[in-house]
């Protein structure tokens, strides 16, 4: 991972944390992977997920950030058990 790709997750991790959201990533290490490298955000008090594609994942950094920064609203997001 590119260093500077590294302090940008980091950055939104926390942007999340304030928030009241935890950043997950995908634990996938096959390249070939749909969700490799991608990642949801969820509600750690109810453990649902927030932000997500409808298989689990799937979201890069520029849709965890627009989400974060409030230019995505939550209806693009998946509701249920994470």
């Amino acid at each position: 991972m590119d260093p500077d790709e590294k302090v940008r997750e980091n950055r939104l991790r926390r942007m999340a944390e304030r928030q009241g959201y935890r950043l997950m990533k995908s634990r996938r290490r096959d390249p070939q992977a749909y969700d490799f490298g991608t990642y949801r955000l969820i509600d750690p008090f109810n453990n649902t997920v927030v932000l997500a594609d409808s298989r689990g994942y799937g979201k890069d950094l520029d849709d965890i950030e627009a989400f974060l920064v409030g230019d995505t609203p939550l209806r693009d997001s998946k509701e249920g058990p994470g």
